[in-house]
């Protein structure tokens, strides 16, 4: 991709409103934490606490909006505190730049490193590396500015309580995580129903069970309904593409076809009214036909072999999901968990967290980590951006870096996205409130309002979109000065100024000191392969040696390989929305391997759906060819991480024996999915592999491949959209 389309795709993403659901209750709620905190403050002491305190109370309810599975009051807390000791340190600190800058540093270097931990903790960790800059503005005496830390960490402790005290919808993002996975596995039946090999994407499943995680704590209180359906989707997910598949399934036309799609229909309505039930948590009906749809007649059953055995398997599991689809009904209770879902995944405790922290912050200490590199820009930006502004002849220089520090991502397109976002948001929003403060005039209790209604539509446009939250985040920062006295004719132009500033440090900062994705792709390839190959060998084990050993070490398998592809999809994302030039591995390369591999791990899903039950009759030739695919993946991860051509002699000579000594071993489900899975090879091997000729001239054919498709955009002839 060009730099100038790639710069034309960050202005769209960066000024796109997001579809989602509003939560004004919840936005209420923290906007009355910022309320009883700026109130009283006003009242008893004067405008300058009332700043900090809101800045506290702000920064404590953003915290809560982000994505995570752990108590809101826990992350109002933590934040609260981290603001406070982070703006008393800087204080400490901020006499001299020789005592300051080493401090801004080091703290802004361990913010950028929190994002190995999670997005989360990343973002929390930056408003600290903010609050930390604002430390200019307090006054010149220890004691005060312990006040100030101090009613900082009121404003978080006010949030808190809030939440503790009137509860919104508890274990209302952990409902629509389950949910969500229901969903998708009904929206993916429906999907069969008109194409047998439709792609499943597993992240709602891998949503869930992050959702699923608990401290000991939440699962003392953790809702019943919340346990089992989980692995109910996780098992029903193979069962309907094996169901669905005309090569282990039902056959291509006729009543067998016409049978699996009315029972994938109604697999769809159970799974759909189970999602409903969870997320609303009350009971949901589904309709007659769709029960007696799953009604298997022994006599007149028209589906036959694997094909019956499927359904039968799927009309099992779905009758525990209309178990859940009906619960609350009066004399029905859901079917009690399976043991594997009955086990707690546990999530460490915030003081046991501590280690989990120490060995993930470990890992991305390394230079070609993302997060390294970003905790590396994050620090020199702060730094860069606080000298520029102590050069300055304003009141307000910090904004500078604390603009770039804001919208900094370890990857590029997020950063130049924010970066648009919050210069476009910044314009509206100081438009927007100085028209007010200029038609109102100086009233420091109608600012105050004022300011607590910006915090209220800034947390419910949350997740719309950075650059419309921002754009009343800007505002109420243009009625907090106003509160406190401050000329909107010197704050408003400075704002703008000073944000534009910052923008550009921090865009280019990753210019300077990238990290880009692009190169990486033949390694994260070679990761979700590798990992594939396990999954299919631990497949192919279950069925030659079918013990729960054995099914456990295919569940393990299966998450590890779920992450490396999440891993693989995360990067090819982040690569095809670089300015970057291929290197090892092209676009259209990188398509093709994705799909091949994705037909390899369908066919594994495939053979999952038979796995026999344990001390079930052994498929002993499996285990050489698990040996095989085990090896041969290996070796192929390996050669493309070196842009070698992979081979598959193992593969083809272990299913070349097997086809000679085991014509009749009662195995058609799993034979047939190892001949897929060797096709899927093929087309990866030929998907990677390239002359020495093709090598050399790859990347400038795909040079003219995307400046062929950027001419094309540009003229209006086509719309295709495709990743460079």
């Amino acid at each position: 991709m060009t730099w100038l389309r790639a710069l034309r795709e960050v202005v769209r993403s960066g000024l796109t409103i997001e579809e989602t659901r509003l939560e004004p209750l919840l936005a209420l709620r923290t906007a009355v934490g910022v309320a009883i905190v700026i109130g009283p403050a006003l009242w008893l002491a004067s405008p300058a606490y009332a700043a900090s305190a809101a800045l506290g109370a702000y920064s404590a309810g953003a915290a809560t909006f982000q994505r995570t599975w752990r108590p809101r009051k826990v992350i109002a807390l933590g934040a609260g505190v981290g603001l406070a000791l982070s703006t008393f340190l800087g204080y400490l600190a901020a006499g001299r730049l020789a005592t300051f800058l080493p401090l801004l540093a080091v703290w802004a270097f361990a913010a950028g490193m929190a994002w190995a931990v999670g997005s989360t903790a990343g973002i929390v960790a930056a408003t600290t590396v903010g609050s930390m800059l604002v430390t200019v503005t307090l006054p010149t005496s220890a004691g005060r500015a312990l006040e100030h830390a101090a009613i900082i960490a009121l404003g978080g402790v006010a949030q808190a309580l809030l939440i503790l005290l009137f509860p919104i919808r508890r274990w209302g993002a952990h409902r629509d995580a389950l949910a969500d996975a229901l969903a998708a596995v009904a929206d993916y039946a429906r999907r069969l129903r008109h194409d047998p090999t439709a792609p499943f994407d597993p992240e709602p499943l891998m949503t869930a069970r992050d959702a699923a995680a608990v401290t000991p704590s939440q699962a003392r209180t953790r809702p019943s309904v919340l346990h089992g359906p989980r692995g109910l989707a996780e098992r029903i997910r193979p069962v309907v593409a094996a169901l669905a598949d005309p090569g282990v399934g039902a056959p291509p036309e006729g009543p067998g076809r016409d049978r699996a799609r009315e029972l994938l229909d109604a697999a769809a309505e159970v799974l759909d009214a189970a999602a409903r039930s969870i997320r609303r948590g009350t009971p949901a009906e589904v309709s007659p036909g769709s029960t007696d749809a799953l009604c298997i007649d022994e006599e007149h059953e028209v589906l036959e072999g694997p094909a019956r055995q499927a359904a039968e398997r799927l009309v099992e599991l779905l009758g525990e999901a209309l178990e859940i689809a009906r619960c609350g009904t009066p004399g029905r209770t859901p079917a009690p968990p399976v043991p594997e879902d009955a086990q707690v995944l546990v999530r460490p405790t915030m003081f046991r967290l501590v280690p989990v922290v120490v060995r993930a912050v470990r890992r991305e200490l390394r230079r070609d980590s993302p997060v390294f590199r970003h905790a590396v820009r994050l620090a020199a930006v702060a730094t860069l951006g606080y000298l520029i502004a102590a050069r300055l002849s304003v009141g307000h220089g910090y904004w500078v870096p604390i603009t770039s520090v804001m919208v900094m991502r370890p990857d590029f397109h997020q950063t130049y996205a924010r970066a648009v976002a919050r210069l476009a948001g910044t314009l509206a929003g100081v438009a927007l409130a100085t028209g007010m403060v200029r038609a109102l005039g100086p009233d420091a209790q109608v600012f105050g309002l004022l300011a607590v209604v910006s915090a209220g539509l800034s947390f419910m446009l949350n997740r719309t979109g950075y650059a419309y939250s921002q754009c009343f985040t800007a505002a109420y920062v243009v009625f907090l000065l106003g509160m406190g006295g401050q000329a909107w004719e010197q704050t408003v132009p400075e704002r703008v100024v000073l944000t534009l500033l910052g923008g550009a440090l921090a865009m280019l900062a990753y210019v300077v000191f990238p990290a880009w994705e692009t190169p990486r792709l033949p390694g994260r390839l070679a990761d979700w392969l590798a990992a594939e190959g396990r999954y299919a060998a631990a497949v192919l084990r279950s069925y030659a040696e079918p013990t729960r050993e054995q099914h456990a070490d295919l569940r393990r398998a299966l998450l590890a390989s779920r992450e490396a592809r999440a891993a693989w999809q995360e990067a090819y994302d982040r690569a095809r929305q670089e300015p970057v030039r291929p290197r090892g591995l092209t676009s259209r390369e990188a398509e093709e391997a994705q799909e091949a591999i994705k037909g390899f791990d369908r066919a594994a899903m495939l053979m999952e759906s038979h796995v026999p039950r344990a001390d079930s009759r052994p498929v002993p030739e499996a285990e050489r060819l698990a040996e095989a695919l085990e090896a041969d993946t290996a070796q192929a991860a390996v050669d493309v991480r070196e842009h070698r051509n992979p081979d598959w002699a193992r593969v083809e000579e272990a299913l070349h024996a097997w086809e000679g000594a085991a014509a009749g071993d009662g195995s058609p489900v799993v034979r047939r999915g190892a001949a897929m899975q060797k096709r899927a090879l093929e087309a990866l091997a030929t998907a990677v592999s390239r002359t020495p000729l093709e090598r050399d001239v790859g990347s400038a054919r795909e040079e003219q491949r995307v400046r062929a498709a950027a001419a094309t955009e540009g003229d209006g002839s086509g719309s295709a959209h495709r990743g460079g």
